[in-house]
């Protein structure tokens, strides 16, 4: 057998170039307990990048594995950030560590919005799928699936004082939803169209919504339960506890069950200035400042007015009002009645200023600091974000007629990204520099640090490379132009009027003495390098001089010199790519085969083979000596958009607009690899001189560099793991197991079954297996010995029990029940068959006698028994099993509740010990304290600046 071909994988190393993706929200984060507001969370392709404001830099990526960040939702403790992904994944990082040690796996689409409640305790998601979902954060598992909205979730709201949960949808309803009995009491049914955001105010007795017209609608919440409790008084509460009467019982069996909970009515609205829908509206932490934005670059800020200064307010408007009619009673003589003066929506909530951005605003956040400064994060849609800062001082904030407050910019990340996609990269020749152009600038990235060492501005570029000697670089631009850049001054020597149409393609001859341009005014075109000298100083510099033309009769989309420089292929408009002779430039070969045209052409080193990539999704490989098709590879889904060759090998990579990049093999016509990482279409690429690094740009905003490592592909191995992961993604589709006994309702479990539940299943059964296996083996040598009459030596264990430390069959089992995570649990064990249920029962049992994981035991029994309760109570062998698991399970229960409570009493004790002692408050009073110190101090100093 000959020896195979060793292919080397190439591995996504880095993703640079993006700011901010605009799928995801931006949010204030606090690193390390540090300074407020200095550090932003943006979302990045399938990462998550923190960005210090101030300095403009990149401190700490968090990174994600394969889909896209869609929503992020810091908590409150300051210290962990919830982030939602495109395949509706939720993860929990660590800001101090950056790692994620929690996930949760319940929605079948993108994660579109996501809350936390006060403590940090429970965590809400909503979806693209319709679905809201409440996971239990501390026992890392999901609470229930509420259903009921018709479209994506846009906003989800906890009603800490209620235990109640809000929720927005793009099918214009605004769902109430009780978390004691999980089901939705109230449906808002004001709006004419999406609800795109809402926020609370005054204490969660006010609910505000943006839609898609210019209104922010208010609607004032009573809760309808605290109002009577409040009004009744003390004797009938005592009264109505000790009647016998049904009165009572049959008035609350007449009322609804919103009637019972709260009331929701409109309070009137509030005009915004710009006439599209609202984008996005977020609150400050104190509910003091709202935030909103449209399509466009302005965002409005508005200002919630406390119930004193409503008061003020409204008392000046009543002295206006009895002045006026004062005034008109002397001028008439006729009697005015007392004026009243209502009040309305705008005088709780007025206008504050507007912020106008550089581009349009995609995500605004924003956060109150101290000395009545707000600050404003935004995530722009050009890969940008601006910070800026309000200062609202005390005089400013009460409703007088006070100047405007003027918003000043802070600071503005554009530095690490393009503004518009990068359409063109190139390698220099040691393989150090990395050069990226778009629609205004041109970046230069140093390769190893993937900082940025040049930007320059430049007009819209289609193509690029670097002079030999790596000291300037050409772009070619749409306007038609060569622009000639100095990389040492960082400026632009030269503007040269090539084409009158597009410049679409450039290539550098084999000999690095010129180039060869093509563009869409249907000529091809020669340069070649000169030194002249320059106007201003003595010292000479670069230009070029045009040499040759080379007229055709279609636009040119791509020009290729062969390396051995005798021939010169150019893809024209037609679908065809002409071969000439680069001497004489007389037709050679025409290339004919594609059905649109060639975006796309490359020539292997040894001058042999001709690589073409269309618009038809074909990648077509031919011989230069006569011009025949070797083979026509369906390489992509979508355009194919770049193509090159692995410098000195028949190996070439192609691009498409199908967000992939693949590895070809030119001699033997198969795939190698498919790089995924990108989540728009891939523009263009570049391979390194080296062969050892891929860089590529796509509309995601993002570049990515890819190393070759050592590691050689196998082929079968390879499209092994492509079936894989097809079956993976068959597995996510399948419709989700059904719970016996339950009917398809508003609330439904949590979590979903997915690849990671399987396999958690299937190693509870194999241990459960290997278990059975043991007892009989057990029982096979007890026999043995009762007949033998004498004691034979034990069979030997399990490989598997050696392996974990010689532990019991038992213990094994529970062990691999514990390694399944706290989130998959319970779709673990609904895709267990039932007949592995009545051994885990008496398993079970065991555990509970000998203390073991009683909290762990006790989850996964209720679970069991409420899914397979007919089963189980119908079975008579089990009835001795569940008598002794009721009593054991009360029994262990209550010891535990003992323990908790004993601890709790001793640390109560402690605190009380040491703060007496110390006269030290703890925990929560100590910041309560903090802040009156404070308000002192503020009030010292105002005094002494009177007396001043």
């Amino acid at each position: 057998m000959g020896l195979t071909k060793q292919y080397l994988r190439y591995v996504s190393s880095a993703v640079f170039g993006v700011i901010g993706s605009q799928k995801a929200n931006i949010a204030y984060v606090t690193l390390r307990g540090g300074e407020k507001a200095r550090h932003v969370a943006v979302a990045a392709c399938e990462h998550v990048f923190i960005w210090d404001v101030r300095k403009g830099e990149k401190v700490l990526i968090l990174k994600g594995i394969k889909h896209e960040v869609t929503y992020l939702c810091p908590a409150p403790d300051g210290n962990h950030i919830a982030v939602g992904y495109e395949d509706g994944a939720v993860r929990i990082f660590n800001l101090l560590s950056g790692e994620s040690n929690v996930s949760f796996n319940g929605h079948k689409t993108a994660v579109t919005a996501m809350g936390y409640d006060a403590l940090g305790a429970r965590l809400v998601t909503g979806s693209r799928d319709t679905d809201v979902i409440v996971w239990d954060v501390i026992n890392e598992c999901g609470l229930f699936r509420l259903k009921g909205h018709k479209d994506s979730i846009t906003q989800a709201l906890f009603l800490e004082n209620h235990n109640l949960l809000v929720t927005s949808s793009k099918d214009s309803f605004v769902k109430w939803w009780d978390l004691d009995t999980q089901h939705c009491f109230k449906t808002l049914v004001g709006h004419r169209s999406e609800v795109w955001g809402m926020v609370l105010l005054d204490q969660e007795s006010r609910l505000l919504t943006g839609s898609a017209d210019s209104e922010l609608r208010a609607w004032d919440i009573n809760y309808l339960s605290q109002e009577k409790d409040e009004g009744e008084p003390q004797e009938k509460k005592v009264k109505s506890l000790l009647d016998d009467d049904d009165e009572a019982e049959d008035e609350a069996m007449d009322e609804s069950p919103e009637d019972r909970i709260l009331s929701c009515k409109s309070a009137g609205s509030i005009l915004r200035e710009a006439r599209d829908r609202v984008v996005s509206m977020t609150m400050d932490s104190k509910a003091r400042i709202l935030a909103c934005h449209g399509n466009e670059a302005v965002l409005e800020l508005f200002k919630v007015l406390s119930a004193k200064d409503v008061e003020k307010a409204m008392g000046r408007k009543q002295k206006k009002a009895t002045k006026k009619a004062a005034k008109l009673r002397e001028d008439t003589d006729q009697e005015v009645p007392e004026p009243v003066v209502q009040k309305t929506l705008g005088d709780e909530i007025t206008r504050l200023t507007k912020i106008r951005a550089s581009s349009k605003i995609r995500w605004v956040d924003s956060v109150w600091c101290t000395g009545g400064e707000l600050k404003v994060a935004l995530l722009l849609q050009n890969n940008t974000v601006e910070t800026y800062s309000l200062k609202l001082s005390d005089h400013q904030a009460t409703p007088r007629a006070t100047p405007t407050p003027v918003a000043n910019k802070t600071s503005r990340l554009t530095l690490a990204g393009h503004r518009t996609d990068a359409r063109t990269l190139a390698f220099s020749s040691d393989n150090m520099a990395v050069l990226s152009a778009s629609g205004d600038t041109v970046k230069v990235w140093n390769r190893s640090t993937l900082q940025v060492v040049r930007t320059m501005e430049c007009d819209y570029a289609l193509c690029s490379l670097f002079v030999p000697g790596d000291r300037q670089i050409i772009l070619g631009t749409k306007s038609g132009k060569l622009q000639l850049f100095d990389l040492a001054s960082g400026g632009l020597m030269e503007n040269v009027a090539a084409h009158e149409g597009a410049l679409w393609s450039l290539a550098l001859s084999p000999d690095q003495r010129g180039i060869v341009t093509g563009g869409a005014d249907k000529t091809v075109r020669f340069w070649d390098f000169e030194l002249v000298k320059g106007e201003e100083s003595e010292q000479k510099r670069l230009t070029v001089k045009h040499t040759r033309t080379l007229q055709l009769g279609e636009d040119v989309l791509c020009v290729k010199i062969s390396p051995n420089q005798r021939l010169l292929a150019v893809a024209l408009l037609d679908s065809t790519v002409k071969v000439f002779y680069m001497d004489t430039l007389k037709f050679f070969l025409s290339l004919y085969g594609h059905k649109l045209p060639v975006l796309c052409l490359d020539i292997s080193h040894d001058s042999t083979l001709i690589i073409t990539g269309s618009a038809d999704r074909n990648v077509k490989i031919w011989g230069l000596d006569f011009g025949d098709c070797h083979r026509s590879l369906f390489a992509h889904d979508d355009s194919v958009m770049f193509l090159q060759f692995v410098p000195k090998t028949h190996l070439f990579f192609t691009a498409g607009k199908d967000k992939k990049i693949k590895q070809w093999d030119a001699d033997k016509f198969v795939l190698i690899q498919t790089l995924e990482g990108h989540h728009r279409e891939v523009w263009t690429l570049a391979v390194s001189p080296s062969g050892d690094y891929l860089v590529s740009s796509s509309h995601d905003k993002s570049l990515r560099l890819w190393d070759r490592t050592r590691e050689p592909i196998i082929l079968d191995e390879e499209r092994e793991i492509e079936r894989e992961a097809e079956f993976e993604e068959s597995i996510a589709k399948e419709r989700e197991p059904v719970v016996p006994g339950e009917t398809e309702g508003e609330v439904a479990p949590a979590a979903k079954k997915t690849v990671e539940t399987v396999k958690a299943a299937e190693r509870i059964m194999e241990a459960l297996e290997l278990y059975r296996s043991e007892s009989r083996k057990l029982e096979e040598h007890k026999y043995a010995c009762e007949n033998a009459g004498k004691q034979l030596p034990l069979p030997n264990p399990n490989p598997i029990l050696v392996a974990f430390g010689n532990v019991s069959p038992s213990r094994y089992v529970l062990d691999v029940i514990k390694k399944v995570r706290s989130s998959e649990l319970e779709v673990s064990l609904l895709v267990l068959p039932f007949p592995y249920v009545p051994e885990l029962l008496t398993l079970f049992n065991s555990y509970l006698q000998g203390n073991l994981e009683v909290e762990l035991v006790c989850r996964c029994l209720f679970f069991l028994l409420r899914i397979h309760f007919g089963q189980i109570t119908s079975n008579q062998m089990m009835l001795s099993v569940i008598d002794q698991l009721k009593d054991n399970t009360i029994s262990k229960i209550r010891e535990i509740r003992d323990v908790l409570g004993f601890n709790s009493a001793a640390l109560q004790f402690l605190q009380r010990e040491l703060e007496s002692k110390e006269d030290v408050m703890f925990f929560a009073d100590a910041s309560g304290r903090l802040d009156e110190k404070r308000k002192k101090r503020r009030r010292r100093e105002r005094v002494i600046l009177t007396i001043v």
